[in-house]
């Protein structure tokens, strides 16, 4: 399965990682792999994740580290890395 990464998660993720390197540079590094890595093994067994909490649909899930939530979309063929929130119910945005 392919790995694709929708804008929304990028900007998200870039301005966390924006966020983080103003107080500590090798922090925002480490949290950057870590979380590639995590996303990386999504396609090995997708539906080991839990269902979203932000949607009705059993093809959205989420992975959670570290307080963070990555929330993709199953797809045939491709795992869409779509959302990316911090400790919230309800994303605003």
């Amino acid at each position: 399965m392919k790995i694709i990464y929708k804008d929304t998660f990028v900007e998200r993720l870039e301005k966390q990682l924006k966020y983080i390197a103003k107080n500590n540079q090798k922090s925002a590094i480490k949290l950057k792999s870590e979380l590639l890595q995590r996303i990386k093994s999504i396609p090995e067994n997708p539906y080991l994740f839990r269902k979203s909490i932000y949607f009705e649909d059993d093809s959205i899930r989420d992975l959670i580290h570290k307080g963070y939530t990555i929330v993709f979309r199953i797809r045939e063929n491709q795992i869409q890395v779509f959302g990316f929130v911090r400790f919230q119910e309800k994303p605003t945005d």
